[in-house]
């Protein structure tokens, strides 16, 4: 509590990037020419992360750009209904709210048709950004997804920079959409081109696999990525039902996954990334003390598991005291 007995605000997270609508099969284990109908669902993981964070007790603003459409004023208002600031958010009248149609097939991988072309979230100038928003960010979260095309690359740089400069954690998870890039070169060098940036940076196994184009996933290959040119404090390697590892300067381990029921695996990233984020704003000192780091990752990974147990993201995300139930029960 501070001298004059005001509680201070939690620090604020700011996501960076795209959201859209997903559109998934009314049935499970389909292609999406087989799927007999889809129901919409808001998505985007910048934007998962964001309510990932308000879910969990934190404070969170997303910045980015929706189409001046149905769907946009949808997806804006969804933000607001779980408690993150719109005040980065601006609308584009000539370009679309992205679209994109996902299914899990029955041999266990996900399928992507992506609608950009282009769709308001590439669109985004430098000119449009809230940079008072930017700048009072404890933390700024970001993909990859916004690095595709020009303009929305400039701002995104633009972002970064304005944010590093006014002392934010930079956290990155680069969300592989391969289907999005014009090659697997292009996605490999552009996701690398910001990478010696972040502070913070969360890779899926699949992920790992691609950027190092090794298929062990070991601690070796993980601290390949390790650049001597790089900012970073904190690489998160997750895989799944086989929990996360973690790796700083001083240490590296892992923390074993919550076994639940799963229905859905889309947003456990997301949701994973948004608690670990909401522990670094309660205590920046997770990043440099091991014990702390692991009850934050043990967190995470109840977080991450929590969401997998309902179909899409958002209605999935939980609150800290379902985090802190399943952890208590796995004891």
């Amino acid at each position: 509590m501070a001298p004059n007995g005001v509680v201070p605000e939690k620090g604020l997270i700011v996501s960076f990037g795209e959201m859209l609508i997903d559109f998934v099969p009314t049935v499970s284990g389909v292609s999406l020419a087989e799927a007999p109908g889809f129901l919409k669902a808001p998505g985007g993981a910048p934007a998962n992360v964001a309510i990932a964070v308000t879910r969990l007790g934190g404070r969170s603003a997303f910045v980015g750009k929706l189409g001046d459409d149905e769907f946009g004023h949808m997806l804006a208002d969804i933000l607001k209904q779980n408690g993150v600031s719109g005040d980065g958010i601006c609308f584009d009248q000539g370009a679309r709210t992205a679209l994109a149609f996902v299914t899990l097939r029955a041999d266990g991988e996900r399928e992507f048709m992506f609608y950009r072309n282009p769709s308001a979230d590439m669109l985004l100038t430098p000119g449009e950004l809230n940079l008072d928003l930017i700048r009072s960010a404890k933390v700024f979260h970001y993909g990859s997804i916004s690095l595709i095309v020009e303009p929305c690359r400039s701002a995104h740089l633009k972002a970064m920079e304005v944010a590093k400069q006014a002392g934010a954690l930079l956290s990155y998870d680069p969300n592989l959409r391969l289907p999005l890039w014009p090659s697997a070169d292009e996605a490999r060098n552009q996701i690398m081109s910001i990478w010696d940036q972040a502070d913070v940076i969360k890779v899926s196994d699949v992920e790992l696999e691609f950027l190092t184009g090794s298929n062990k996933i070991d601690d070796e290959t993980a601290l390949s990525l390790w650049r001597p040119t790089s900012n970073l404090k904190l690489l998160l390697v997750t895989l799944g039902e086989n929990g996360s590892r973690y790796y700083t300067k001083k240490f590296r381990g892992s923390v074993d996954a919550f076994h639940v029921n799963t229905v859905d695996t889309t947003g456990a990233g997301d949701s994973f990334v948004g608690a670990l984020l909401c522990k670094f704003v309660a205590d920046p000192s997770v990043l440099e003390d091991e014990s702390k780091l692991r009850e934050a990752l043990k967190f995470a990974n109840a977080c991450g598991a929590i969401t997998t147990t309902k179909k899409g993201a958002i209605p999935a995300l939980p609150a800290e005291a379902d985090a802190l139930a399943l952890i208590k029960g796995a004891k």
